[in-house]
């Protein structure tokens, strides 16, 4: 099973691929799209589509998974985020992909042990679960760790 994991941000979506098999997980590749502060926001969303879409096109995963929304004390900057996500779902949804969405704290205790982990914690974690990974950045890791999540979240040994 080929595994998308995204991590949405207007101003820059992370995105990683992974195989699971079992309880086994390799990485086959992780990048970012960043958006131009200063273009209308149709644009940068449009952006953020598109790069998606050709990730998926590329890599043509089986599924998503997409770290759920929270919400910021700015409500600005929340619905920002939200409008991100929507570009991000809908290049998903063009390809018919199943978006399943983890909150942070779930994605932190299933790639670290603890939902309390910090970033650093968690991309520590990732050189160890993916030794051979060069991660392009933060929210690329971000991505990794829910892609991760998600596979170990629905993978459940055989007899069980």
């Amino acid at each position: 099973m080929i595994i998308l994991g995204l991590d949405p941000s207007l101003s820059c979506t992370g995105w990683g691929v992974i195989r699971a098999e079992g309880s086994r997980i390799t990485h086959i590749a992780n990048g970012q799209v960043p958006t131009d502060a200063k273009s209308p926001m149709a644009r940068r969303l449009s952006h953020l589509q598109t790069a998606l879409e050709a990730v998926i096109a590329e890599h043509k995963p089986d599924r998503a998974a997409a770290e759920e929304v929270f919400v910021n004390k700015n409500p600005q900057s929340t619905l920002k985020l939200a409008q991100a996500r929507g570009a991000v779902l809908a290049a998903c949804g063009a390809a018919g992909l199943e978006v399943s969405e983890h909150a942070a704290r779930l994605v932190k205790k299933a790639v670290v042990g603890t939902g309390g982990a910090d970033k650093a914690q968690v991309q520590a974690m990732l050189k160890v679960l993916l030794p051979s990974a060069e991660i392009t950045g933060a929210d690329a890791a971000d991505a990794l760790a829910v892609a991760i999540a998600s596979a170990h979240l629905s993978y459940t040994p055989q007899g069980r």
